[in-house]
């Protein structure tokens, strides 16, 4: 479905964009047809005068409207998009805290970063970045082992 979508936004931008380009060369063009008429004299081509009038409204009343549609699509999908993101960064933050109360409870307030990122299956830098976060949350204090190991220490 999220690849219809954007085919479809997309087409439709670029039809919007390609008919609202062609109205406007279509507009320039009738001006530059009437600028090059110097003389009363001059003959005046009511035919191509009337081509370009055409041109160019039906450019702008079949252009505008797929602009704006796509582009409602196009704005559509991100906003979906940024709220999917947000609902996952959401549950992963769930998941992530219950697995830290729950390791807490089991080793009696005790966890190394090594531990709690083979459990949750993060890399080391943001299991030290969410045990950090938590230390200072809940006024953990560090133990570092004699092998320069650093474990926290949580009151329960």
């Amino acid at each position: 479905m999220k690849t219809a979508e954007k085919l479809a936004a997309g087409w439709l931008i670029t039809l919007g964009f390609m008919l609202t380009t062609l109205s406007a060369h279509a507009m320039m063009n009738k001006y530059l047809l009437y600028k090059d008429i110097r003389s009363d004299n001059d003959f005046i081509n009511n035919y191509a005068v009337a081509e370009l009038d055409t041109t160019a409204v039906n450019g702008l009343i079949f252009g505008l409207p797929s602009l704006a549609l796509g582009g409602w699509l196009a704005l559509g999908m991100r906003r979906q998009g940024k709220k999917e993101k947000n609902a996952i960064t959401e549950q992963m933050d769930l998941h992530l805290q219950s697995m830290f109360y729950r390791m807490v409870s089991e080793n009696k307030g005790r966890i190394t970063v090594l531990g709690f990122a083979m459990q949750s299956q993060l890399p080391a830098a943001t299991a030290r970045e969410f045990l950090d976060n938590q230390a200072k949350q809940f006024n953990a204090n560090f133990k570092v082992s004699e092998d320069g190991a650093v474990s926290y220490q949580f009151d329960i």
